[in-house]
């Protein structure tokens, strides 16, 4: 695959308008825009809204991308009159700008209402559309395919069974690979042990509670009862919680005055480092969940939503687990304490079985690189590579 050199005829500058939501669509954005300045020896520019990482690549964020972090039907109700706000602002930047492409990344609840009214005035933009990381349509609400279809010129999927959900409501579909898969590094755990002066015969228990401001504050109650409940059980117990920056604030009253050793980091490499140093991870489900998978660390994976939320979802679920590396292999290799489940006694004991059993945790590993592999493209070439090729081929 041989990069294509693009610009825009009137400017020879190819203009791209990014949207991303959220922390994993941030690494994703990121990782795009690097790859397009390579494909277009540099002649493009950025507009949109994105958060660090796409901000050291270039972007100057419309706003604070945080402000889009949101989940669930009922946890989102109180924000409903900001996000109005924020789709407005975005729509009429978008329309002043009058990019070439404009390419929403995940966050479907925000970036399809965008799409949308962009979509309405038709006499001003005369842009592409195209759409990264593909909504669940598999998991609930299939009819989104056809949105997608009405929305998108093009659709960016990240699992390779996505295409034929999108490809039979009339969409074009590429699959490009998973980029937590293939284009990030594991870490070193040596490293981190010395950095915080942490014994290498210390347990070291990593908590990953979520990237958004709502997931941490209902998840770290549960996990910090759980700690203290395992604490128990292994006096030698040191922890870390890793989070993005603007959650810190959230995060450091939970361990005031707290009687083992704590370290929380919002430093990439340290998130990395501490899952490698790590005997077993309480996970959030999501992403994380794969990145903890290619260190070959034991994890268990929990969630928890507002309840109304919960019964929501149960109705319109097309499948039983939760986690990607679960469904993939179509068992549960990696426990699943979700809801009700997600509770400070139940993780507690599920961390301690896995750490006692060793037959389990080899099994967890094996499977894991099974289903990671299934994420890489045959061809190998990076996601983000295949991505910026594909935009810049529909333009």
């Amino acid at each position: 695959m041989q990069p294509r050199k693009v610009a825009t005829e009137t400017t020879g500058i190819l203009r791209v308008y990014l949207v991303a939501g959220e922390a994993s669509g941030d690494l994703i954005g990121a990782h795009l825009m690097r790859s397009l300045k390579i494909q277009t020896d540099g002649k493009v520019v950025f507009y949109g809204v994105g958060g660090p990482k796409m901000t050291e690549q270039g972007l100057e964020s419309l706003f604070p991308f945080y402000e889009l972090s949101m989940l669930g039907a009922v946890e989102i109700l109180p924000y409903l009159f900001n996000i109005s706000a924020r789709i407005r602002h975005t729509v009429d930047d978008v329309i002043a700008k009058n990019p070439d492409v404009v390419i929403t990344i995940d966050s479907p609840g925000f970036c399809f209402r965008v799409v949308e009214r962009l979509r309405e005035d038709k006499t001003k933009l005369r842009c592409k559309f195209v759409h990264y990381v593909a909504p669940t349509v598999w998991v609930y609400k299939p009819e989104r395919a056809e949105l997608c279809a009405k929305l998108y010129d093009h659709m960016l999927v990240l699992l390779p069974f996505e295409p034929p959900y999108f490809e039979k409501a009339g969409l074009a579909c590429t699959w490009v690979g998973h980029p937590a898969v293939v284009e990030t590094s594991t870490g070193d755990g040596a490293a981190f042990r010395k950095k915080f002066d942490i014994p290498n015969d210390s347990p070291l228990f990593c908590m990953l509670p979520g990237s958004r401001k709502g997931e941490v504050e209902r998840h770290m109650p549960i996990f910090g009862k759980a700690i203290a409940l395992l604490a128990t059980q292994y006096p030698q117990l040191a922890m870390v919680v890793a989070v993005p920056p603007n959650i810190i604030p959230f995060i450091t009253p939970f361990f005031a005055g707290c009687p083992f050793r704590a370290v929380v980091t919002s430093n990439d490499e340290d998130k990395r480092n501490a899952i490698a140093a790590s005997q077993i991870a309480i996970v959030k489900s999501g992403t994380v969940a794969l990145e903890v998978a290619m260190a070959n660390v034991p994890m268990i994976v929990t969630y928890r939503v507002h309840p109304l939320s919960a019964y929501y979802l149960r109705r319109k679920l097309l499948i039983k687990n939760a986690n990607l590396i679960n469904i993939l292999l179509g068992e549960e290799v990696i426990p699943e304490l979700l809801q009700e489940l997600c509770d400070p006694v139940m993780i507690a004991t599920a961390c301690a079985e896995l750490l006692s059993d060793q037959a389990r945790q080899k099994n967890q590993k094996s499977k894991e690189k099974i289903a990671l592999e299934m994420l890489i493209p045959s061809n190998g070439k990076m996601p983000s590579d295949i991505a910026a090729h594909t935009i810049l081929s529909i333009l």
